[in-house]
């Protein structure tokens, strides 16, 4: 399975199958805000001061443990049903620059969950593979035309081979496709019995199927 991770999506399969963004830092926006002003008013170093500080950590500390226990089921969904998982290989750090983003890529942590799915994978025996990053968007996985398209166009319609698809479901089949269908095979071929990728996930993930034209070959 090829996955492209992103921030509409929390990711998207080859498949074409969308897994839902929790967003579990903007859901506690609010409250945190809130939360935050109440400490910002209390005086340096009094008690109440000091309780309104454990109760915007005691809610920080609720989003990251809802965030890394989705992260533990979703990979490990993924380890389960897939023999083969590709994955770019992302620079995070040098991401969460880009200011207008940072706060929903944090929020997503794709980090903590692709280290989550690489470990769960090498315990299980699966071969994890990390490709290069550059224009998995762009490129049509049909024709390997490129289709040059800004952040906000959220659809690949190709007017060299007139294939239209999600624009995330684009960019995990060329995940796929750029591991290699030899060396894919030739894993697939190792597995000794186990069984082959089956063709969706669990429903406890709130998964998507959405309609697609086309299938990584």
């Amino acid at each position: 399975i090829g996955i492209d991770v992103g921030i509409k999506s929390f990711a998207v399969l080859s498949t074409g199958e969308a897994i839902d963004n929790p967003k579990y830092l903007r859901k506690s926006e609010n409250k945190l805000i809130k939360k935050h002003r109440v400490l910002s008013r209390r005086k340096k170093g009094s008690s109440n001061r000091a309780k309104a500080k454990k109760v915007v950590a005691k809610l920080h500390c609720k989003v990251r443990n809802q965030r890394s226990d989705f992260h533990h089921q979703v990979s490990r969904q993924l380890v389960d049903a897939y023999g083969f998982i590709v994955v770019e290989d992302l620079n995070i750090k040098g991401m969460v620059r880009n200011h207008p983003l940072a706060k929903s890529i944090s929020d997503a942590g794709w980090g903590q969950f692709l280290r989550h799915l690489e470990y769960k994978a090498a315990d299980a025996g699966i071969q994890f593979e990390k490709i290069a990053p550059h224009s998995t968007s762009i490129i049509c996985s049909v024709c390997g035309e490129r289709v040059p398209k800004s952040l906000a166009d959220r659809i690949h319609a190709c007017s060299f081979c007139g294939i239209i698809l999600d624009r995330d479901h684009n960019a995990a089949i060329n995940i796929l496709n750029r591991a290699g269908t030899a060396r894919i095979d030739a894993w697939r071929d190792k597995l000794c019995g186990r069984p082959l990728p089956i063709g969706n996930l669990r429903s406890t993930l709130s998964l998507n199927q959405e309609a697609s034209s086309v299938r990584a070959r």
